[in-house]
Parts: structure tokens; C-alpha cells; sequence
């Protein structure tokens, strides 16, 4: 007797868990390693190389983990031995102190993590019906998972000092590296999802270098490509510069990560009206929009920074600049390139947003801010008409020279590679 079929009620709701495990996991350890690894005595090249984890395992994540879904692995089971093993890996930090051992645990964690992002959103994508008007929904998750990680631990931390505070910290290893292995083990719950092929695709030929020939040979998608990487500088340059610019103008050190996580509220909010969004809107105009909520926002920080309740009211901006951009890209990404790469493209993409965009952002913005510091004092107002002027830059580019097909096909891809 064959099995009842699964309902698509079911699904979404066990795709919906996945997300909020999945950015859990992350939620639960990025906001507080910072302080950790200074009261262990790290040093700021040391604690820099901890901070790039994340970045060389996007690069590694293209030409393997990426790989294995897209020809060979499927992805609960890519999920449920990344997650185990990541999970493991985070775990063995509670118990460590030293900076050797430290950066190979979290190196082993990024590259085992950082690929199951993009098959996070691969999985979602195959078994949704409406990834359009349904990834916002389930994208939720992860923005739900974040704040349910990140926001009690950092309010039950506050006021804990010295070795008390070092000893509550390490915690977040625990958290994390548990919810990890719940994943692991919730993964084999997941619909099974084979690596997929499509006739005459490509075979054996490694999927990152047919997604890049794919890439190539569209300009719509090298435009994307290239808006892709500036807008992740952006944003990755904003979680290097508002914690200083809101301590500048008077707000107080514990009130900058709640101020700051206004835009994770208004992002479950902006994801939940997406897929509303993009059927009115469509790509273009969708994305310029999520571009041009970073210019808005540091536009208000450079000419209203002495008005603090626009500066935090400005915050819910954050919402629309992920929901609309990067998670609207993610979709498109699975909608435009052919199924059996689509892990690896988005894999490609996730080194711009993860990686390279984050490796820019540092590269760009620090010695920049240092380079207008004086006295002590930033001028934040030079500073941030820099990423104010690349955003209006990017969605320029982006109504000036995007040009998808007018009908992508979600099952073929929009056009095919060449040979």
C-alpha cells in the first residue's frame, strides 16, 4: 500500500522549521563571538581571520559542497552530514581556548555551514509550488530564527561582567552547536530532494563552471552579478559602521543591538508581502526598490544624524533592503539558470553576498572610517554619502541595463547555456 501523498500544507511547514533552524544556528553565535574572542585574549588579526571563516567557505562552497547537490548528493542528506559535522565542530568551541585550534573548529563549522545556505534555498525552491508568492513565507523562518537565537541571549547577558561574563558567553557554542545537530537530524525529515539532471544537460561537467558559462553568456545575469557584489559591500559595510555611528550620537551601548534589530522586524514584515510585491512590481523594479532602501537609510544617517528618532525610525528600512533584493534574487536565481546547476548558481552568487561583498565591505569602509576620523570623532557624513552614492549607482545600473526575458520558464531556466 503506497504511502498518503505529502500535502503541500506539510511541506511548507517542515520548509518553514528548516529556515528557522538554519539561521538559528548562525543567530545564536555571530552577535557575541566578537567579545568573546577579546576576553580570550585574541588579537585583532587573529580575531579578523575568525571573521573570514564565513568567506573562504563561500569560495569552497562553490566547487564542492554546491557541487555534490547539483550531481550527486541529495539535500536532506547533504544537510543532515553538513549540520552533524558543523554542529560537532561548533561544539568544540565551548571547550576552546586557544587561537589555533579556535580558528580550525570555525573554519570546519563555515565550510560545512556556509554551502547549506544556498541548499536551503534550492530545497525550498524545488518543493514549493508558487516560489514567488510562497519563498518570502518560508524565507521568514530564518529572520524568526535569528531573533529567537540572537535577542535572549544578548538580553540575558546584559549586566554579567568579567570572568562570569567570558564563562556565559562561551553558552552561545552550546546553543548553537545543539541546534545544529536538531537540524541534522530534522533534515532526514525533509522531502527527498535527488540531485537533478535535465536531458542533454551537463552531465558529469562541474556544475559551478556551467552556472559560470551560464552567467556569462546572459548579460541580463552579469548585470545581476555585478549589482549582486556592490550591494553586498553595502550591506555588509552597514553592520561594520552603525554600531560606532549610533554610539557617536548618543545612544547607549546596550540600546545599539535592539535599536539595531528593528529591520529584522520589519524584514518578517516585508517577507510576508513579497511574493505580493514581486507579482505588482516585478524583478526589476523589486530589487531597484531593495537597492534604494540602502541609499534612503544612509542618506537619513548623514544629513539627520543629530534627529535620533529618525535615525532608529529609519532602521525598518532593513526589511525591505534583504526582502526585496536579496531574497527576490534568490528566486530569481532558482528561475532563471537550468535545474541541474541551480545549487551551484546560487552557490555563485552566496560568494558575493557572503564572501567577496563581505571582504570589499572591510576592504572599502575601515580604512575609509579611519581615514575620517579625527580627535577621536568620525565624519560620519562623508562617510556614509560613499555607500549612499554606490546604491544609487547600482539600482541605476539596474533599470539601465537589466533585461530579463519577458517569460522565464521555473522549470527550463530562461534561455539555455552554451555548449
Amino acid at each position: 500500500m503506497n504511502p498518503p501523498p505529502t500535502s503541500a500544507h506539510s511541506v511548507g511547514i517542515r520548509l518553514f522549521i528548516m529556515m528557522v533552524l538554519q539561521f538559528f544556528i548562525w543567530g545564536a553565535w555571530l552577535p557575541l563571538i566578537w567579545s568573546y574572542m577579546g576576553g580570550l585574549g585574541f588579537t585583532g588579526p587573529q580575531i579578523a581571520w575568525v571573521g573570514s571563516g564565513f568567506a573562504i567557505a563561500s569560495i569552497l562552497a562553490i566547487f564542492f559542497g554546491n557541487q555534490f547537490v547539483d550531481r550527486r548528493f541529495s539535500a536532506e542528506r547533504f544537510m543532515a552530514v553538513s549540520h552533524l559535522i558543523g554542529g560537532l565542530a561548533m561544539l568544540g568551541l565551548y571547550f576552546t581556548r586557544d587561537f589555533p585550534t579556535f580558528f580550525a573548529l570555525m573554519l570546519v563549522h563555515s565550510i560545512c555551514y556556509v554551502p547549506t545556505i544556498s541548499v536551503a534555498n534550492s530545497l525550498a525552491f524545488t518543493h514549493l509550488k508558487d516560489a514567488r508568492r510562497q519563498f518570502g513565507l518560508v524565507r521568514m523562518g530564518g529572520t524568526i530564527g535569528w531573533i529567537l537565537a540572537s535577542w535572549p541571549l544578548y538580553f540575558v547577558l546584559q549586566g554579567v561582567q568579567g570572568a562570569e561574563l567570558e564563562h556565559a558567553l562561551s553558552y552561545i557554542f552550546l546553543v548553537a552547536g545543539g541546534a545544529s545537530i536538531v537540524l541534522a537530524g530534522f533534515s532526514l525529515a525533509l522531502p527527498h530532494t535527488p540531485p537533478r539532471t535535465i536531458a542533454g544537460g551537463a552531465g558529469e561537467k562541474p556544475a559551478w563552471r556551467e552556472s559560470l558559462k551560464f552567467l556569462q553568456a546572459n548579460p541580463f545575469l552579469l548585470v545581476l552579478f555585478v549589482v549582486t557584489f556592490i550591494d553586498s559591500t553595502i550591506h555588509n559595510g552597514y553592520f561594520l559602521m552603525a554600531g560606532g555611528f549610533l554610539g557617536q550620537i548618543g545612544v547607549k551601548p546596550e540600546n545599539i543591538m535592539p535599536i539595531m534589530s528593528i529591520g529584522q522586524v520589519a524584514e518578517i514584515l516585508t517577507m510576508a508581502v513579497l511574493g505580493l510585491c514581486l507579482k505588482r512590481l516585478g524583478w526589476k523594479w523589486t530589487m531597484i526598490i531593495g537597492i534604494l532602501g540602502h541609499a534612503g537609510r544612509f542618506l537619513i544617517f548623514a544629513f539627520f544624524s543629530q534627529n535620533v528618532p529618525a535615525v532608529v525610525a529609519v532602521q525598518v528600512l532593513h526589511g525591505i533592503c534583504y526582502a526585496f533584493f536579496f531574497a527576490t534574487l534568490y528566486i530569481f536565481i532558482d528561475v532563471a539558470f537550468p535545474k541541474d546547476v541551480r545549487t551551484s548558481a546560487q552557490g555563485l552568487f552566496n560568494l558575493l553576498i557572503l564572501g567577496l561583498g563581505d571582504l570589499a565591505a572591510k576592504w572599502l569602509f575601515i580604512p575609509l572610517q579611519a581615514s575620517l576620523t579625527h580627535d577621536g570623532a568620525v565624519d560620519f557624513q562623508k562617510l556614509f554619502l560613499v555607500p549612499s552614492g554606490l546604491a544609487l549607482a547600482a539600482a541605476v545600473l539596474l533599470l539601465v541595463a537589466f533585461r530579463p526575458p519577458v517569460s522565464l520558464d521555473a522549470e527550463e531556466g530562461a534561455v539555455q547555456a552554451p555548449e
